[in-house]
C-alpha cells in the first residue's frame, strides 16, 4: 500500500487579505499541479484535433450516448501521463468507471477525467468538444482544466487563484435578470419518453423567462461558458458523472460565480445535479427551477 502524507498549502485571495489553508498531497504545490494538468489535456487535444476530421469508430454506450477510440485513447494518455507524475494519487475517469460500473470519491487527491465531453459533438464534426480535466482534495474541486482543441481555447483554475482562457482572466457576466440572461440546457441521455418529457417540459417553462436558450451538447464547456460571461446561467439533472464537472466547477467559482444543486442546495460532485450563474441570478434561476414539475 502506498504511503500517503498530507500537507497543508496556504493560498491568499487576492484583493481581500484572505488566506486558505487547505490539504495538499505530498506537498506539490498548485503550480506543478496545474502544469501537469495543462500539459495532459494539450497532449490529450492533440489526439482529438486529429481524429476530429478523420471517419470514427463508434460504439453506443447506453440509449444514446456515445464512444469512440478517441474517448479511450484520451484517458489512457491521460491517465498514464498523471500516473507517472503522482502515482500516489486516485483516479477517477469515464471510460474507465462506465466499464466497471463504480465511483468512489475520497479525501485523497483525485484527478476526474472525462477524456472526451461532447462526444456526440466529436462524431458529428460539430466543434464544441473538450477534454476536462479535475483535481479534487479533501472532495473539493481544486485544480481544473477544460480544453478544446478544435476552437483553442484553453479554460483554467486553481482554488484561490482566479480563472483564465488563454491565459487571460475571466469573470462571470452581471446580468441581474432571468428576462436578460441567456440560459445553457441539455438534454438527457435517457431518453425514456417520461424522462424526456419531464425534461422538455421543465426546459419549456424557462424559454418564457429567459432571453433564450442554448444546448452545445457539453457540460464542462457550458460550465466555462458561464466563467466567462457568455452565458449567465446553467442547469442540468442526469448527467455521465464527477468527469463532467470536476474541471468546470473550479473554473466558474473562480470566476467569481456559484456552482450549486439546482434546488438551491449545496453541490454535491457525485450528485450527477448541477447548477451554475454569477450570484445575482442563483436565487432567481433556483426559484423558476422549482416552479412546475419537480427536478
Amino acid at each position: 500500500m502506498l504511503a500517503f502524507t498530507i500537507t497543508y498549502s496556504h493560498v491568499r485571495i487576492p484583493g481581500d487579505g484572505l488566506v486558505f489553508r487547505f490539504p495538499m498531497a505530498n506537498s506539490d504545490s498548485l503550480d506543478e499541479l496545474l502544469a501537469t494538468a495543462i500539459d495532459a489535456a494539450k497532449r490529450a487535444g492533440e489526439v482529438i484535433r486529429e481524429g476530429f476530421y478523420k471517419s470514427k469508430n463508434v460504439e453506443l454506450k447506453g440509449q444514446v450516448d456515445l464512444v469512440t477510440e478517441t474517448d479511450k485513447a484520451c484517458e489512457d494518455l491521460v491517465f498514464s501521463y498523471l500516473e507517472q507524475k503522482y502515482p500516489e494519487h486516485k483516479f477517477i475517469g469515464e471510460e474507465t468507471t462506465a466499464a466497471e460500473g463504480v465511483v468512489e470519491l475520497t479525501d485523497e487527491p483525485t484527478w476526474i477525467v472525462d477524456p472526451i465531453d461532447g462526444t456526440i459533438n466529436f462524431v458529428h464534426g460539430f466543434p464544441f468538444v473538450c477534454v476536462s480535466i479535475g483535481l479534487t482534495v479533501g472532495k473539493i474541486p481544486t485544480v481544473g482544466v477544460v480544453y478544446n482543441p478544435i476552437m483553442e481555447e484553453l479554460f483554467t483554475g486553481v482554488r484561490g487563484r482566479g480563472a483564465f482562457l488563454n491565459g487571460s482572466p475571466i469573470k462571470v457576466s452581471s446580468q441581474s435578470e432571468l428576462i436578460t440572461s441567456l440560459l445553457a440546457a441539455e438534454d438527457v441521455p435517457n431518453h425514456e419518453k417520461s424522462v424526456l418529457d419531464a425534461a422538455t417540459d421543465k426546459i419549456n417553462s424557462l424559454l418564457f423567462k429567459v432571453r433564450s436558450l442554448r444546448m452545445i451538447g457539453s457540460c464542462a464547456l457550458d460550465l466555462c461558458h458561464v466563467a466567462c460571461g457568455r452565458i449567465d446561467m446553467f442547469y442540468l439533472v442526469g448527467f455521465g458523472g464527477p468527469w463532467d464537472v470536476a474541471g468546470g466547477a473550479v473554473i466558474v467559482t473562480e470566476a467569481g460565480g456559484l456552482v450549486f444543486d439546482p434546488s438551491g442546495k449545496d453541490f454535491d460532485i457525485t450528485a450527477q445535479r448541477v447548477a451554475a450563474s454569477n450570484p445575482q441570478l442563483k436565487d432567481k434561476l433556483v426559484e423558476a427551477l422549482a416552479l412546475g414539475q419537480p427536478m
